[in-house]
């Protein structure tokens, strides 16, 4: 009985062998010479398989790889069974050419052409062979983006130009150009319809090209009111062309609510200011957008804001924002200020606009002062803004703005009129070191030139959106300026720490001061079910004052997204 079994397992092994070594095939490839063995060698191929089809495949890809390379004779002569698992194929590869020139490519622009690399001086195309394909590909494609999906670039009439160079024409199947007849949206079906012809610039009638389009469309990420959830998609017909967008509307309603406390430095008691701005975007599916600001400080000043804006007003690549803003400092003055300014977006990064303010203040004082008194001014302004979006980041959805403003006009009061301009300056950029950590900076400036100057009408700064550690409009100035930097570091997608290091320089003619000023502190933000959540610390000082925990700023802000 052990004699058999041992006999048995030596047959199962045995027959296990002889079916492992069966599945082995092998290749061998030869050439009509030594010189033609050793090309195809140098090429390289697979000599074992497992199955026939697959060494059938890699003599079919062999073949391919000659031609490829400029043997395009290339000619397989036979295919010889040697044994039960060895295959010999024989190849005649016959000259190898270097070149195609190609003279007659008039169905082809030359600035299209150009863009091949292989134009030479005559205008010809002089194509590599080993780049036949790649070369075809990339014109047929550019003709496809110029309105011409369904069109085929191939070489006709080749002949040999001699032993290494051939010569061909160029001809094109299918060359008829395909319009966008019409736009379909998906998911957000009442999106409106003058971002996808203004903002976007895709129209019915212009020249087909979706990867023209699929670069348009990435404009919809730098959109807070809609986001694209998936590639655009076309639908042809013999005689039209259709485009599918696919949307969805995402919240862009925005309130932000701010909270202030310090200590008096007089009354050493603890004041409280703050602030709350909502921003209603989109609600009537027009793009437009609605701001509403109210602001009280600790030093009895009140602000309002209310700014609308209307985008590519009646279906035009022009854009209103009207703003009223008025303020008032405690029983001293109140200052009414409206705006009207016209815009053209050149894209979804770039802004240009003009328009004109108009500023009438009153003096409240019942003692007259020559400091404060009622005046009226108007200015012109041009005003140009670049914002660019990282739509990725959570916590920081902005990368990178530059606002700037410039205006002319006059001022009266008294019976006296004056010149004045304006130079106004907001930017910021995030520079990401790496996922984690990043670096804040942001420049403020603002600058009043006038021959002489009003208290009420200068402008005014400090607080949790300028200096911080100073309250909340605290500071005036015909000239100031403000640096605000912050060392970033992410602990999750969430949650964020951050230093706070301002520095500010600001001169007061009416004052006849110059200072320099700075802010020190911390803080965090954090994103909650409610909105993100914001906390400073942060301690201001003069150039020539110590710092004293006791003027310390704490400020918290909710900003809720809905």
């Amino acid at each position: 009985m052990p004699n058999i079994k041992h006999l048995f397992t030596s047959l199962l092994f045995l027959l296990y062998f002889s079916n492992t070594c069966a599945q082995n095939l092998y290749l061998t490839c030869l050439g009509a010479s030594k010189n033609e063995t050793k090309s195809i060698d140098s090429i390289g191929y697979n000599k074992m398989f497992e199955d026939y089809a697959s060494l059938n495949a890699e003599v079919s890809s062999l073949k391919t790889k000659l031609i490829k390379i400029g043997y395009i004779e290339t000619k397989q002569l036979d295919f010889i069974k040697q044994t039960d698992s060895s295959y010999q194929v024989n190849f005649s590869l016959k000259n190898k050419y270097k070149s195609i020139t190609i003279k007659h490519h008039n169905l082809v622009s030359l600035p299209l052409l150009k863009m091949t690399g292989f134009l030479d001086n005559n205008n010809d195309l002089v194509i590599p062979i080993e780049h036949i394909e790649t070369t075809l590909d990339f014109v047929n494609s550019q003709l496809a983006n110029e309105g011409n999906p369904f069109s085929s670039l191939i070489l006709t009439d080749i002949i040999r130009k001699d032993d290494k160079n051939l010569e061909g024409s160029l001809s094109i199947s299918n060359l008829n150009s395909r319009t966008v007849d019409k736009f379909v949206l998906k998911g957000y079906e009442k999106f409106p319809k003058s971002f996808v012809k203004r903002y976007l610039k895709i129209k019915t009638g212009q020249t087909f090209s979706l990867e023209a389009i699929k670069e348009k469309t990435k404009a919809l990420n730098d959109l807070a009111f809609a986001n694209q959830i998936r590639d655009p998609e076309v639908l042809f017909s013999q005689d039209s062309t259709i485009l599918y967008m696919y949307l969805e509307k995402a919240k862009s309603n925005t309130f932000d609510g701010f909270l202030g406390f310090g200590t008096n430095e007089t009354t050493n008691k603890i004041e409280f200011d703050g602030y709350l701005n909502l921003n209603l975007t989109n609600n009537l599916n027009y793009g437009e957008s609605l701001t509403l600001l109210y602001k009280s400080d600790e030093s009895d000043q009140q602000t309002f804001d209310l700014r609308l804006d209307a985008p590519y007003l009646f279906n035009t690549p022009i854009g209103a924002d009207l703003n009223l803003n008025i303020f008032k400092r405690d029983s001293s003055f109140v200052t009414v200020t409206q705006a009207l300014k016209l815009n053209y977006q050149i894209n979804s990064k770039h802004i240009i606009s003009g328009g004109i303010t108009s500023v009438s203040s009153t003096d409240l004082l019942e003692v007259p002062s020559t400091l404060i008194t009622d005046y009226s001014s108007n200015q012109y302004f041009l005003n140009y803004k670049y914002i660019n979006r990282q739509n990725f980041n959570l916590l920081f959805p902005v990368n990178f703005i530059f606002d700037i403003t410039t205006g002319f006009g006059n001022r009266s009061y008294d019976d006296l009129k004056e010149n004045q301009s304006n130079f106004h300056l907001n930017t910021f950029k995030i520079f990401n070191l790496n996922d984690k950590n990043s670096i804040y900076g942001r420049v403020t400036s603002n600058y009043l030139v006038s021959d002489s100057y009003l208290e009420n009408e200068l402008p005014r700064f400090g607080g949790i959106n300028s200096i911080r550690g100073f309250e909340e409009n605290s500071l005036i100035a015909n000239l100031y300026a403000v640096l605000n930097t912050e060392y970033r570091y992410k602990l999750n997608n969430s949650i964020y720490v951050h230093s706070v290091i301002d520095a500010a320089y600001f001169e007061n003619q009416i004052a006849n001061q110059k200072e320099k000023l700075f802010g020190f502190g911390f803080g965090f933000g954090l994103i909650t079910k409610a909105g993100l959540f914001r906390f400073n610390y942060t301690s201001g000082k003069t150039e020539n004052q110590r710092f004293k925990f006791s003027d310390s700023k704490i400020h918290l802000s909710l900003t809720t997204t809905f």
